[in-house]
């Protein structure tokens, strides 16, 4: 018999755009680790958009937690408590080291004052023209793709990785970037996965394979990158500075430390590969999503015609774009790059009535957050008007770039060049989804849509 939450959508429902199906049983360790491998949304129980807390063991103890005040207690008030969990450490580390987004406690706290100022209101904005041109390329390639389908989540790799290695080491031809983007995509692919050996909790010294094998792709790349900063430190900076000559030029404002070589590629590296891949999904989401509702493209499309003109978006644009922002906040609820988070708790502590134990892995379920019964109408619906005039839900129910002392750098670097990617091409072209392809929402790292995002592009 089908309960409530089995049952069908009613006849006269309007269709729902993709989403993962949530687990609806236990599963053991070993179905827990080939759902990790296949697919992590596939181990968020289905029952934690409707309930505060779901608590299991998997090896060891876990708690899914979806409360905003519960998640506002993990990620704000108790910070200290709840590190990031040793499998993402684990997972991460060969790839970006101790940088920003792996380090903890004092380590943490002055990467982090000394990278801030780097992305400042002002440094961001000055990046703009970047943002710009990559748009404009990005542009002319789809229009040369004719009347062929376009895979969209490739081209929105392609666009953003323009950007983030022309904003880190603009000018310096020595750096190989298809190899970067290469040793990105081998790790992702096949060290990014969770070895049965970490559900397991067995110790970090224990070798895991895979992992190690890609690490070895990631050695050269950090070498060509050690070359290049070395290099940049020697001639100076460019005109306009890039992000290698902010950090270069950076220092903690309370310590006056500086970042080593090695401690400025691995925080490079963590904006390479976190801020191209995270913005080029929410940029393939949101173009997937235009295409599922063409009334939703053409209220966009209208928008940018008049504030743009015919011309690709800038950053001073973005005031005149609300309904693009909208699209962009609605797809990064919907799809958030970074679907799960999860961390280990260091002492006893209650969440939502529960006991949480020293060891336990507590996990926000991002995904499931964001489309909560409790928190959200109509959570599994594609619609922008709910950003519309500023609409903005509780602060820990919408957890695109994290919260509390760890919200990402580079939050704002990111919308920006979502808004003038996407606000470009909808001005460029009318995107219609191709029938019978969609894609799937599956989560190795980040959240991609499996199989592409294949739309035809006709030009204006």
């Amino acid at each position: 018999m089908l309960t409530e939450i089995d049952a069908p959508p009613p006849e006269n429902a309007a269709p729902l755009p993709v989403r993962a199906a949530l687990v609806r049983k236990p599963l053991n360790v070993l179905q827990s680790w080939q759902a990790s491998r296949q697919n992590l949304l596939t181990i968020i129980p289905d029952i934690s958009t409707r309930q505060p807390i779901v608590s299991g063991r998997t090896g060891t103890r876990w708690h899914m937690v979806t409360d905003p005040t519960a998640i506002r207690h993990v990620l704000l008030e108790n910070v200290d408590t709840y590190p990031k969990s040793i499998v993402t450490k684990n997972l991460l580390r060969p790839a970006i080291g101790d940088s920003l987004f792996i380090a903890e406690g004092k380590h943490w706290r002055w990467q982090r004052r000394t990278a801030a100022p780097a992305f400042s209101h002002r440094n961001v904005a000055a990046l703009g023209p970047v943002m710009t041109r990559a748009a404009t390329r990005s542009a002319d390639r789809i229009a040369q793709a004719g009347n062929r389908a376009v895979n969209l989540l490739d081209e929105m790799i392609t666009t953003t990785f323009d950007v983030i290695s022309d904003v880190t080491f603009s000018g310096d031809t020595g750096f190989d970037r298809a190899a970067v983007h290469r040793a990105i995509d081998l790790y992702i692919a096949d060290a990014g996965k969770v070895s049965l050996l970490d559900v397991l909790g067995a110790p970090d010294w224990i070798p895991r394979p895979g992992r190690n094998l890609a690490t070895n792709g990631m050695g050269d790349m950090k070498a060509a990158a050690d070359r290049v900063i070395d290099a940049r430190q020697a001639q100076g900076s460019q005109d306009v500075p890039d992000l290698l000559d902010l950090l270069l030029e950076g220092e903690d404002p309370k310590t006056g430390r500086r970042m080593t070589t090695g401690e400025i590629r691995d925080n490079l590296l963590t904006f390479i590969v976190a801020g191209h891949e995270t913005t080029a999904l929410t940029l393939a989401w949101s173009l997937y999503l235009c295409a599922f509702d063409p009334d939703v493209q053409e209220r966009a499309r209208t928008e940018v015609q008049s504030a743009l003109q015919g011309r690709a978006a800038t950053a001073d644009d973005l005031s005149r774009l609300p309904y693009i922002r909208q699209i962009i906040d609605e797809a990064l609820r919907l799809y958030p790059p970074a679907a799960i988070v999860s961390r280990t708790a260091l002492a006893q502590d209650t969440l939502c009535g529960t006991q949480i134990h020293p060891g336990d892995t507590v996990i926000i379920p991002i995904y499931a957050l964001h489309r909560s019964h409790l928190l959200w109408h109509d959570p599994d619906q594609f619609d922008p008007d709910r950003w519309a005039h500023g609409a903005k839900p509780d602060r820990y129910a919408y957890l695109p770039f994290g919260d509390g002392p760890r919200i990402c750098i580079g939050a704002s670097f990111a919308l920006q060049e979502a808004v003038i990617i996407l606000a470009t091409l909808l001005g460029r072209f009318r995107f219609k989804s191709v029938k019978g392809v969609d894609p799937d929402p599956v989560m190795i790292i980040t959240l991609r849509p499996e199989g592409g995002v294949w739309l035809e592009a006709e030009p204006l």
